[in-house]
């Protein structure tokens, strides 16, 4: 039986992650929590509401524990689409299977989450006006979202990409540049989204130059590997 698996970076999300869990379930997808260290009961009560549970002893950062899901994910059996997915309730698992539709279905390898930038606060709007309008540039893609948490994997993908997954906030990036560069297929797939809050303004800046500047460097490096 082909199977999809749910992988859920989780750091302190004791009081989102049994309703995580459940709405993955429902939606038909197995339940990985990467655990990144937390100091609360996240874990425990991952385990209790019946996902398995990857554990970091610190926190590695985002990246790290998708690299982890994707180790675990790639010796597992029957496994045809790899969701990633935030443990904080900002996307909807019950849309796991839409988004996992065109990997089902052979049309991608690699979906990317398009939100409705509407429904997103200003800065966090602009940020990804930002990060997309370059991306686009550099590397000669029309997408219209780069940075959205909520991706699916073939995998194809996963098994390609996993050596490439980097900590921190540059993931969703550094996992779409290594996609280009390895001809996947892929496609974004509308999904809502919900923003409990707003970053602070110091810190949205730093994200977004520091992500800025990652892709303009890798941007740079493509275009010269096409020379």
């Amino acid at each position: 039986m082909k199977k999809i698996l749910a992988l859920i970076p989780a750091y302190n999300e004791e009081k989102n992650i049994a309703t995580v869990i459940k709405l993955c379930k429902k939606a038909g997808a197995i339940p990985v929590v990467i655990d990144d260290g937390s100091k609360d009961k996240t874990a425990l009560i991952a385990k209790k509401n019946g996902a398995t549970v990857l554990r970091h002893k610190k926190n590695m950062g985002k990246g790290y524990a998708i690299k982890t899901g994707f180790d675990y994910a790639s010796k597992m059996k029957n496994i045809v689409c790899v969701v990633a997915i935030d443990a904080d309730m900002q996307y909807d698992p019950l849309e796991i299977p839409k988004v996992c539709k065109p990997i089902l279905e052979n049309k991608a390898d690699f979906v990317i989450g398009e939100r409705n930038w509407g429904k997103i606060p200003f800065r966090h709007a602009l940020g990804n006006f930002v990060w997309r309008k370059t991306f686009n540039l550099l590397f000669r893609t029309n997408l219209k979202d780069t940075n959205c948490g909520f991706q699916a994997f073939s995998m194809k993908a996963v098994k390609t990409l996993k050596k490439y997954v980097y900590g921190g906030y540059i993931v969703e990036t550094a996992l779409l540049i290594n996609a280009i560069r390895n001809s996947l297929r892929i496609v974004n797939v509308p999904v809502s989204v919900r923003y409990k809050e707003r970053s602070r303004i110091l810190r949205g800046i730093r994200m977004v130059l520091g992500v800025w500047l990652y892709m303009v460097t890798e941007g740079i490096k493509f275009w010269i590997s096409k020379l």
